[in-house]
């Protein structure tokens, strides 16, 4: 089966390390012209690392020499006072910690492990059509190609989505984000240490470590306006001004951090999909389940696709039978998680900053420590 991946992020190339390991013959399309920093950080937890280490043992043990495991959690109010400072016994009770790394690292890694002539650069699709069992994808500059299967692993504004499901734009979630990476160091930043500082009005800034020296950081603020890059100022003098007087290191780093390597965005979510396939097309990651990053899960959902539809498309008859397995066992887990973040009771932190998680709606009303079970504690074990 030839399968073509539209998108060369971490979900793509984990789809595609997946994939290749099942024997399919796999081709990976990416609209950059080559793999790029891009200034994010990201949290890998139990779920996440387990269905990694699943699609390729012994990842985690280099992702670990990559990057950073969470040892202390610290929350403090916006005017330096510690509202309590955890250790994390994630690895105690799930087998595997919380892995704090760059994005672009792990993005290297994953293209590290597939064969360097199946990425292809510059290839930006702009859709693609199904008839009579067959399907044909476009890209810019009259490219197309017609694979057995594709899979929309291309994020947030998804091409492949909207020809498949054409609901238009994500929804606008009345906050702004501001990140960076930056090798900095400061007194108020040990090693193996993530600290989040909050306020009752909902702005929050969060300071990880992400190994080798390097800190990720990430400050969120209420705002009536998702065009930020519209602005006259430029993203710089934005975070400072929404941010100014709080505890340090809070000015400090975002004044050590280059303009240009500020990364300004809205945040965004979509509503849960009844289905992500049709024919011989489906979605993985972000184009299949976007929601707002507060639970952290967004590549390691990802991770969690890529292992269970490469082992549903090895095992299955066919492509429909595989892909409606797939929608099965994805769709309500991930929904549950959307439903978490988006309930009209939930907040991520209460006025005094510790982390809150009240009864939900359906699919699921679990306490916290039920939830994180729930979460934390999957396992690949799919037998056919």
């Amino acid at each position: 089966m030839s399968i073509a991946i539209i998108g060369g992020g971490i979900g793509g190339l984990t789809t595609a390390n997946a994939l290749l390991r099942k024997g399919f013959n796999v081709q990976v399309y990416e609209k950059a012209q080559s793999l790029r920093s891009i200034g994010a950080g990201l949290s890998l937890t139990p779920n996440g690392l387990n269905s990694l280490n699943a699609i390729q043992p012994g990842i985690v043990e280099v992702l670990k020499h990559a990057g950073s495991l969470l040892h202390t959690l610290t929350l403090k109010r916006s005017t330096g006072e510690t509202i309590a400072s955890n250790p994390m016994t994630l690895m105690q009770q799930y087998g595997q910690p919380i892995l704090n790394i760059q994005w672009s690292k792990l993005q290297a890694i994953l293209a590290l492990r597939l064969p360097s002539d199946i990425i292809h650069f510059n290839h930006r699709c702009v859709g693609f059509e199904q008839e009579n069992d067959q399907i044909t994808v476009y890209f810019a500059h009259q490219k197309s190609i017609q694979p057995d299967l594709l899979i929309g692993a291309d994020g947030i504004n998804s091409v492949v989505r909207q020809t498949l499901v054409g609901d238009g734009f994500p929804n606008f979630a009345d906050r702004v984000s501001w990140r960076a990476v930056l090798q900095y160091h400061h007194e108020l930043l040990p090693l193996n240490t993530s600290t989040l500082i909050t306020t009752p009005d909902g702005k929050s800034f969060l300071l990880v470590d992400v190994g080798g020296g390097y800190i990720f950081w990430s400050a969120i603020a209420p705002s009536a306006d998702d065009f930020v890059h519209q602005r006259a100022t430029h993203p710089k003098t934005r975070v400072l001004e929404r941010f100014a007087e709080w505890v340090e290191p809070v000015g400090a780093i975002i004044e050590a951090t280059p303009v240009e390597e500020i990364v300004e965005q809205p945040i965004c979510d979509r509503p849960p999909l009844k289905h992500w396939s049709k024919g011989r097309a489906t979605l993985v990651g972000d184009a299949a389940h976007l929601v707002m990053p507060f639970l952290q899960q967004g590549a390691n959902m990802a991770f969690e696709d890529a292992y269970e539809l490469a082992e549903y498309l090895s095992a299955a008859p066919d492509i429909e039978t595989a892909l409606n397995v797939y929608e099965k066992s994805r769709i309500p887990r991930t929904t549950a998680i959307y439903d978490r973040t988006t309930a009209p009771d939930y907040h991520p932190y209460q006025a005094d900053g510790k982390i809150m998680f009240n009864d939900m709606t359906e699919p699921s009303q679990m306490s916290q420590d039920e939830f994180e079970t729930w979460l934390y504690g999957y396992t690949p074990s799919i037998t056919h």
